[in-house]
């Protein structure tokens, strides 16, 4: 019975307790602005069911944030209102141009940042066009938007995190344990080549999900009273060495795919104890002394397939093969090595010395960034059209729907099933918000008994936000019946003005739905060709500029760029999608070995091997600039080129340079055999190496 209950709580129980909560800040938030005798309580209200998120640390920073979009917000529909006073062109033109901004600003972040670009752009639209005929209210609308808004804000923050609060910090640790397992899992499986490509290429493009996951729980255990300075730079460093880890693993995984095919390389079977080793020790506990045990393992295993290795006196190319293959475990082991120690580090609560790590940092492709601006504005400009036209003296409410919603879709990977679903939301609502406005609410006397009228609309509203599936309808559910329920402080029941105010909602939201499906409907978040395009882009980028943290900030913006892909493309991605998958994880290979060629080039003296690497660069930068067959058969014959005289250098290198011109002999071999997996050579080719 006990072991029942336990299940309950943990999974229907904790619904249901989230309910209750959501509850009990939105009534609470509806009676104090009773109290307070504010102009439109049921802002406080909505308040609340907006902030109504599944962990204390979310709702204090969609809370923080929705505050400051909203003094944002207001301030400039004060501006707005003061430079184009009973000027209605000139004051919509204005707000067009303000909400796009805003739209683009939120389409760039796609965090809870970018919800205060939604809220400082439609909160001007809720100020600004009532006051077009009374300009003279507009500081009386402002100042009640954001009383009502704090309000809402102080209730739900209040009630969520004192109440049963689910610690977002804790929902961090258990994302980290859950990404160290699937991927160590994952690597295991690699190495013993019991995922296909497909199945690899999927598991990357959850992977690039996991960590945008990871940096947006952080954000929101920030504002947590628990959270450190220190555990935040130490998430930073886990990210970090998880993709470093994870793009060697690709890499490795693509030469033994090649070194697997057909006729088979005959230095695989001196490679293959070596990842057996490996796979193996990914099996136990990877402990510092346990690491050191492995790396010293491998070096002996490696000393012994390098001695039978040269009495086998492969080909050249497949030496060449076999010397990176060797390079690669090395690097994989020590990516793996701190991989772990920065998880154990996490899980045990150890104060770690870690370098000031780059902090994940999304970024959306400028095409899509423009054309949601350019939405936004062009959806306010038509409601205010329509509302011209059609001489409708509640359109305004419909435009603000249209500007609300076209403002927080921008930033969703779907944006037209978004709507769709508030939609389906805003339908459902009407009927049992009218019945329960008129049967239930109009004959309650006294605070509690409205409190029991409208609670069953708004529980049901509520519980359906918790479903993943029906989040949509459940914020759509809630938000009508907020706005059309909750009594003001002088409450007149008009049937006429009811249906005429409920109508133009569904309207707004209809019209913001028109304006995703026709307008630039191809730029949307994640839109596989804009994220093509952007990983072309991102990799020509790394051919110049400064050096400092470049790998780091690469890797997020690759990593972001699949993660955005893998939002669009849903539970079961396409093969138009895993191609990009491919092109991003190619294109993230050449990247990192372009970084450290140009990191060889920064030490190197000028003479043959700086001459040689820089020429590889430039020929890269070309490629990436324009991709086909001829800029890709002048990348590999740069590539060739810039093999012996590398190896020339080694003979006489110091030691620890000799470590850097190794790096770029394997960094070489993997860009030639890159090109040649992505732009395979016509018949009767032969095959070379760096």
């Amino acid at each position: 019975m006990i072991h029942q209950l336990r299940d309950w709580r943990a999974s229907e129980g904790e619904r249901w307790i989230f309910v209750a909560k959501a509850m009990l800040a939105a009534f609470s938030a509806l009676w104090l602005a009773f109290r307070l005798g504010l102009d439109s309580p049921n802002t406080a209200m909505t308040t609340t069911f907006i902030l109504a998120l599944p962990s204390s640390g979310m709702v204090l920073e969609k809370a923080f944030y929705r505050l400051l979009g909203t003094l944002v917000g207001c301030t400039s529909a004060l501006l707005i209102v003061a430079i184009f006073p009973q000027q209605p062109v000139a004051l919509f033109l204005a707000l067009a141009l303000w909400i796009g901004l805003c739209t683009a600003g939120a389409a760039m972040h796609r965090n809870q940042q970018s919800y205060s670009f939604v809220l400082a752009g439609y909160t001007a639209c809720m100020i600004a066009v009532p006051a077009i005929d009374h300009p003279t209210t507009v500081f009386t609308l402002a100042v009640t938007r954001v009383t009502e808004v704090g309000l809402g804000v102080i209730c739900a923050a209040v009630v969520h995190d004192v109440l049963f609060p689910r610690h977002q910090s804790r929902q961090v640790m258990r994302t980290v344990q859950a990404r160290y397992d699937s991927f160590i899992a994952f690597c295991q499986q690699t190495l013993e080549h019991s995922l296909s490509p497909a199945q690899i290429e999927l598991h990357h493009l959850r992977f690039a999900a996991d960590i945008a996951a990871l940096e947006s729980g952080r954000a929101a255990a920030f504002f947590e009273a628990a959270h450190a300075r220190a555990h935040t730079r130490q998430l930073h460093a886990f990210n970090n060495a998880f993709m470093s880890a994870l793009t060697t693993c690709y890499t490795l995984h693509r030469l033994l795919r090649r070194l697997r095919a057909h006729p088979p390389s005959p230095v695989l079977a001196l490679i293959e104890p070596l990842h057996a080793t490996v796979a193996a020790a990914l099996r136990e506990d990877l402990s510092g002394a346990r690491m050191e045990h492995v790396r010293a393992t491998l070096a002996r295993q490696a000393a012994q397939a390098q001695a039978q290795a040269a009495l086998l006196k492969p080909e050249r190319a497949q030496r060449i093969a076999f010397d990176t293959a060797l390079e690669l475990l090395d690097r994989f082991v020590r990516d793996i090595g701190a991989f772990a120690a920065l998880y154990h580090g996490l899980t045990q609560q150890r104060q770690m010395q870690v370098s000031d790590p780059v902090a994940y940092s999304p970024r959306t492709p400028t095409g899509i960034v423009l054309a949601s601006g350019v939405r936004a504005a062009g959806a306010l400009l038509a409601g205010a059209t329509l509302w011209y036209w059609l001489a409708w003296p509640y359109a305004a409410g419909a435009i603000i729907m249209t500007a609300i919603f076209c403002a927080l879709a921008s930033s969703s990977p779907r944006p037209v099933a978004m709507i769709r679903q508030v939609m389906a939301g805003f339908l459902l609502a009407w009927p049992l918000s009218f019945l329960c406005e008129y049967l239930l609410v109009v004959r309650a006397s006294g605070y509690p008994m409205l409190v029991l009228a409208a609670l069953p609309v708004f529980a049901l509203g509520s519980y359906l936000t918790t479903d993943p599936k029906r989040a949509g309808v459940g914020l759509g559910l809630t938000m009508f019946a907020a706005q059309v329920i909750a009594p003001l402080n002088q409450m007149q029941y008009d049937g006429a003005a009811f249906l005429s105010n409920t109508l133009a909602m569904p309207v707004g939201v209809a019209l913001a739905w028109a304006i995703f499906a026709v307008l630039l409907p191809e730029h949307t978040m994640g839109q596989k060709d804009h994220i093509a395009a952007a990983l072309w882009r991102e990799a020509l980028a790394i051919c110049k500029g400064a050096l400092f943290r470049r790998k780091h900030r690469f890797d997020h913006r690759v990593r972001d760029l699949l993660s955005q892909l893998n939002a669009a493309a849903g539970p079961a991605p396409g093969a138009p999608a895993r191609a990009v998958v491919r092109q991003g994880l190619t294109l993230l290979e050449l990247g990192h070995s372009v970084i450290e060629m140009r990191q060889l080039i920064a030490a190197s003296e000028a003479g043959p091997v700086r001459n040689a690497l820089a020429l590889c660069v430039d020929q890269l930068a070309a490629y990436f600039r324009a991709p086909n067959r001829a800029s890709s058969a002048a990348v590999q014959y740069a590539v060739l080129q810039a093999g012996p005289p590398i190896r020339e250098a080694l003979a006489e290198a110091t030691p620890a340079r000799q470590v850097r011109l190794r790096t770029a002999l394997t960094d070489l071999h993997s860009i030639y055999t890159s090109l040649l997996d992505q732009m395979p050579q016509v018949p009767g080719d032969t095959n070379h190496a760096a």
